[in-house]
């Protein structure tokens, strides 16, 4: 045996050394085999991982956008079918209301004086005018009918100014004739200054009101004179069984335009279909849809296109969620909700690919990412394997320890790495672990899965955040109309040649506009009528309410009937018809000039204030009768009061009494009599505004909720009869 370098040549020395060298052979065999396994599975396991992802992603995605789309559009339809049902409601209400009276009217026709309507202005081109038609052979100046319609001028032409969706209001009339409010008749004349004919009695509104005997909305029309389309509300008056007249209104189709351009975008549009299944409204240049007139217009019900009809038939009786169906080759997501007033449809048609967008950007960015992830990977793994030949000549040389350690630096932080992307460790998604930060090759290939883990948490937060803001898409409706304070009187003093009275009035309307008003007016050269009055509710449709039930009230004064008799009467008629359930509670009285006997009726109303001529104002606690379309044939109450020369008279509504501070503290009658009380001998006028600047200095710089509307009359005592002749 030889010895070399302290090692026995074939003896036990090189035989451990042998065995050492074999073993240690074997164990970085065995771990480099190991490590190539670990290596293969998971690379398998990143591109199956990164597979599962995107199929995930894309699943989830898809599931969570249809879902939000659909109750995006689903809420966002209701509201607008709402908003559009609320605006024919109306309409359908006013025209309800509009042939109640025409009804009344012709049924009182002898007791009425008949009322003359011009022809067209054959000047006016724009402006809104009064104007009579009549179909060709008709002798207009010969109607039976036309003087008695004509008391429904004022009426109508208040419809017509109050509510901007309406083009205009007319009655067509039994014999041919046709009473109408609206802009311009240059249009009813021919070249030669003729005036054109119109058919009544053939127009699709008065055919469909009078075989239905209902209210009718007609489909998408042409103007007999202009050509332009519109949509109308009619409904027939039927006297002892006969139908003598149609009345009606154009709702203006630019306002429904405006409705549905408004929703209009790249990705969504909306249309409105009527219940005969044809289109009324959809935005230009769509691409799918074009609106023509009820003749030509295609009923979508009957649609070449199968999912179409289907879908268009269940749209008009029932709210429908999203539904796939095909347009012109091209997969749109459809969803509507029905208007019950009209039995129309608001259908949304939402572009199917851009609502894919955000999913398949976000599959794009991850395929990247795990293609760099990869490519980061395999060259880590390229370093790796060299690093390996070098661990294996020191592992030689160090010793078995070193190479355990090496060994297991390296396979250790490769298996925790496919433990925690296969979800073995229980977490499901990989963390960055102080485990692989080992400064080489393998805490890079970490921190790309680190960094894939955070980049896909984050863009699962983005599209979160996108269909939150999604299902935050609204529209909010909200309808604010002034109703105009020159309808009531407000030139003083109104009857400069009487000076047996002096009246002053004055109605500050609050922020959200309400429905008081006042009116007086003579019934005859002894009588003035006076009128105090406050409609429940607030905005257009308390305006509505305020002119009607002024109308009528003034209406029925002058006819001579007695201010209870008035009352019974326009209660009856409002009550008639009043589906929007609103009241007005009213102050009614005729005041005889000549001996200043006063004659009045209370509907529910506040207690006016009465001062003599010796005395102070004090409340007149009168008896109440019931509001002015609470319930039919309510019966009212008279009662008289002798006014002496001096006497004066006080009128307001509750927005006086209740006129209240930061505090939440009303003003009181109490406080209203003290502040009439100030200077009671004071003018009308002067009175109101002691009043009006009592409630000032009590509420400061508290808000006005309600109308504040006032009245005062002085009786200055009758003139002699010989005075009156002089004069």
């Amino acid at each position: 045996m030889k010895k070399f370098l302290g090692i026995t040549l074939g003896g036990l020395h090189s035989k451990i050394l042998a065995v050492l060298l074999i073993f240690l052979l074997a164990i970085v065999g065995f771990n480099t085999t190991v490590s190539i396994y670990k290596t293969s599975t998971l690379s398998k396991i990143v591109d199956e991982s990164g597979k599962e992802q995107r199929e995930a992603i894309e699943k989830v995605s898809g599931e969570t956008m249809h879902k939000t789309i659909e109750n995006s559009l689903k809420q966002i339809n209701a509201l607008r079918a709402d908003k559009l049902d609320d605006e024919f409601t109306e309409i359908e209400n006013n025209i309800l209301l509009l042939r109640n009276m025409a009804k009344y009217y012709f049924e009182n026709a002898d007791k009425l004086e008949p009322v003359s309507v011009p022809l067209p202005d054959p000047n006016n081109v724009d402006d809104l005018e009064v104007h009579l038609l009549y179909e060709e052979g008709v002798d207009y100046s010969r109607s039976e009918y036309v003087g008695i319609a004509g008391h429904l001028v004022d009426a109508m032409t208040a419809m017509v100014q109050t509510n901007d969706t309406i083009g205009s209001c007319y009655i067509g009339l039994a014999d041919g004739t046709h009473i109408g409010v609206a802009n311009g008749g240059a249009d009813k004349y021919d070249e030669n200054g003729k005036q054109k004919p119109y058919p009544v009695r053939h127009r699709p509104w008065y055919v469909g009101a009078v075989e239905k005997g209902d209210i009718f909305f007609t489909g998408v029309e042409r103007d007999a004179f202009n050509g332009s389309l519109s949509v109308t509300c009619a409904a027939p008056v039927i006297v002892n069984g006969k139908t003598v007249a149609v009345v009606g209104s154009d709702i203006v189709f630019d306002d429904i335009d405006e409705f549905v351009t408004e929703a209009n975008s790249n990705a969504e549009f909306i249309f409105v279909v009527n219940n005969n299944g044809q289109i009324v409204a959809v935005p230009e240049n769509n691409g799918i849809f074009k609106i023509e007139d009820s003749e030509t217009a295609e009923d979508l019900r009957t649609s070449d296109n199968k999912q179409l009809a289907d879908f268009i038939t269940r749209a008009l009786t029932e709210q429908t969620g999203l539904e796939t169906v095909t347009l012109n080759d091209k997969e749109y997501y459809l969803s509507s909700a029905p208007m019950k007033t009209v039995g129309w449809a608001v259908v949304s048609v939402v572009d199917k690919e851009m609502t894919q967008m955000s999913t398949d950007q976000l599959l794009t960015e991850i395929k990247r990412i795990n293609t760099d992830s990869a490519d980061k990977f395999r060259d880590g793994m390229s370093k790796l394997s060299m690093m390996s030949v070098v661990i294996i000549v020191l592992i030689i040389i160090v010793g078995s320890i070193s190479a355990l350690i090496v060994a297991n630096r390296i396979v250790k932080p490769i298996t925790a790495m496919t433990d925690n992307l296969t979800g073995k460790d229980g977490n499901g998604t990989f963390e960055m672990k102080d485990l692989y930060r080992t400064g080489d090759e393998i805490q890079v290939l970490a921190e790309s899965f680190d960094k894939l883990s955070k980049d896909t948490v984050k863009y699962i937060e983005n599209i979160t955040e996108i269909t939150k803001e999604k299902e935050r898409i609204g529209t909010e409706l909200s309808l604010a109309t002034q109703i105009q304070v020159g309808m009531l009187p407000h030139i003083f003093p109104p009857f400069p040649h009487r000076h047996e009275i002096d009246i002053y009035a004055v109605m500050e309307p609050a922020r959200e506009v309400g429905g008081d008003f006042y009116d007086f007016f003579l019934v005859d050269e002894d009588h003035l009528g006076l009128v105090m009055a406050d409609v429940s509710g607030k905005g257009v449709p308390a305006a509505l309410f305020m002119m009607i039930s002024k109308a009528l009230l003034k209406s029925n004064a002058m006819l001579g009937q007695s201010p209870a008799e008035v009352l019974m009467k326009v209660n009856n008629l409002i009550c008639a018809n009043n589906q929007a359930e609103m009241f007005v509670t009213v102050w009614l009285g005729i005041f005889e000039i000549s001996t200043g006997k006063l004659t009045a009726a209370n509907a529910g109303h506040e207690y006016p204030a009465l001062k003599r001529a010796d005395g102070s104002f004090e409340l007149y606690k009168d008896k109440h009768g019931f509001v002015i379309g609470g319930m039919e044939d309510v019966r009212y109450k008279e009662y008289t009061i002798d006014m002496k020369k001096g006497d004066k008279l006080f009128l307001y509504t509750d927005g006086v009494p209740e006129a209240t501070d930061s505090q939440e503290q009303m003003f009181g009658t109490d406080r209203m009599l003290e502040a009439l009380n100030i200077d009671n001998k004071a003018d009308p006028e002067q009175l109101l505004k002691n009043v009006r600047n009592a409630v000032n200095g009590f509420v400061k710089e508290a808000e006005q909720f309600d109308d504040l509307t006032m009245m005062c009359l002085e009786y200055k005592g009758s003139e002699p009869l010989e005075s009156k002749q002089e004069k």
